[in-house]
């Protein structure tokens, strides 16, 4: 099965967790776009949707889904999403798609957090992926040398990117990962650095694997 088939079925079996009259939360990507197409047949079956990037809420607007400021919501009921990388803890690196800061807020406020990735995505071990950043512009400089002599790896500025706040990202290659919370968190105390795209804390709370076969494992 072809990696965008496989994406349409995790997006069909994503939409199964969804009750009536629920605030979803979107995350952003290639998959999450094909979850908007999925969820677009059940728009009135949901209160709102709260989205995680422009360029998703762009693609819900065009659909007629409805679409509401974080700030205008009680509670999100739950938050679908993929991931670059996720581990045998459920950790994840996100941020590919450069909006983490907003998915990273999204998720860690949700009821429920799913998580639908392609089976290639699984790692015994995060790091294959870089790691990104989202830093204010105006530390660049700092951080790059904050991060080089305190946290290690290779820093490279993202080229023409910029994110949804108006900020630069770094993608973090060679990282020492063995203690994935332990770098998250020194990554969070250098000044600048406004997320960090290692999802230690707030973790999926279901994860649908997408196989080549066809088939679909659920872990939890």
């Amino acid at each position: 099965m072809k990696d965008n088939e496989i994406k349409k079925r995790l997006s069909v079996e994503a939409i199964k967790y969804i009750k009536p009259n629920s605030v979803v939360g979107i995350g952003s990507g290639s998959t999450i776009s094909y979850f908007i197409k999925e969820l677009a047949k059940i728009k009135h079956y949901i209160n709102n949707s709260v989205s995680s990037s422009y360029k998703s809420s762009y693609q819900l607007n065009q659909l007629d889904i409805p679409v509401v400021d974080i700030n205008l919501v009680k509670t999100i009921d739950i938050y679908v999403d993929s991931a670059d990388e996720i581990d045998n803890n459920m950790f994840m690196i996100k941020g590919g798609g450069a909006a983490l800061t907003n998915e990273k807020i999204i998720s860690s406020v949700s009821k429920k957090f799913i998580c639908i990735v392609n089976s290639n995505k699984l790692v015994k071990k995060l790091g294959y992926f870089p790691v990104p950043v989202e830093i204010i512009p105006f530390s660049y400089p700092l951080i790059m040398n904050e991060i080089k002599k305190h946290v290690g790896g290779v820093p490279i500025l993202r080229n023409n990117v910029i994110t949804d706040h108006n900020n630069l990202i770094l993608d973090i290659y060679g990282l020492d990962l063995s203690n994935v919370k332990l770098t998250e968190n020194k990554l969070n105390n250098i000044p600048g650095i406004v997320t960090v795209g290692l999802f230690t804390q707030r973790v999926a709370d279901i994860i649908l694997v997408g196989n080549y076969d066809g088939s679909i494992t659920r872990f939890s």
